[in-house]
């Protein structure tokens, strides 16, 4: 079917819309057993909305908030290169909007900037048994009007930014996920045919400080380096001043 963008959405995929939830990821577990395909999950408003480490998430007016959910029959480190799909199709559902390819970087692991501001995040999700993912939550949240006060931030942490705020436009989260949908797909299409490599690719080339220090803080230590890459298990590569570090998980800091 034609969405309001004027893109169509994907073939197979259901759209879920609620005024009101606790959290779409925990929506996204509640409906998960009985799925028949990917379905995203748009709420107006989240009352119980978390950020990566249990942080609470916020949820400003206008804000976007939306989880995919589906079900693969893939190990568990497959599934969750999909947070690079994710971020490649943030990147094409902003470019789409605003024209602005230039203005967009994507920052490890699972954040999207826009002039150097964050501008959206990613919060994978999965339950299941052993080897087994039962199901997959891929939540969402775009600062589409306005951006957390600075009192939520991290002091060290990106700046949040707002897509009206740095380019003037204004969109409705279902306007957004209009867009968001048909580019996931096609990114979707792309990893599952192909596999990790020209995801990997392409995340690269938009990279946010892709050869330049930044500092990776993990729960146990602190390294800083050049980031080299991403390897071909979606793994962070510093070079620092005595080794190659790869770090599977950390928070990074500009």
């Amino acid at each position: 079917m034609s969405t309001k963008a004027g893109t169509v959405w994907p073939e197979g995929v259901g759209k879920r819309v609620l005024d009101q939830v606790d959290s779409t990821n925990e929506e996204a577990r509640r409906i998960a057993p009985g799925l028949l395909g990917p379905t995203w999950i748009l709420a107006h408003r989240q009352t119980a909305g978390r950020g990566r480490r249990g942080r609470a998430w916020a949820d400003p007016k206008g804000h976007f908030s939306a989880t995919l959910v589906m079900r693969p029959s893939e190990p568990p480190a497959r599934v969750a290169l999909r947070s690079f799909v994710a971020s490649l199709a943030l990147y094409d559902a902003f470019v789409m909007a605003t024209g602005r390819a230039d203005a967009f970087s994507l920052k490890w692991p699972n954040d999207v900037l826009l002039n150097g501001g964050k501008v959206a995040g990613i919060l994978l999700e999965s339950a299941g048994l052993g080897a087994q993912v039962g199901h997959f939550a891929i939540g969402i949240g775009v600062n589409l009007i306005d951006a957390p006060e600075g009192a939520a931030i991290e002091g060290r942490a990106v700046a949040p930014v707002s897509l009206a705020g740095e380019t003037g436009l204004y969109l409705t989260p279902e306007a957004f996920l209009d867009l968001l949908a048909p580019a996931y797909a096609r990114h979707e299409a792309t990893f599952t045919t192909y596999g990790f490599a020209p995801i990997r690719e392409a995340w690269l080339a938009r990279a946010a400080r892709l050869g330049e220090v930044i500092t990776a803080r993990t729960t146990r230590a602190e390294h800083t380096g050049r980031f080299d890459t991403v390897d071909e298990d979606g793994n962070l590569v510093l070079s620092t001043t005595s080794t190659r570090v790869v770090i599977p998980a950390a928070e990074i800091f500009f």
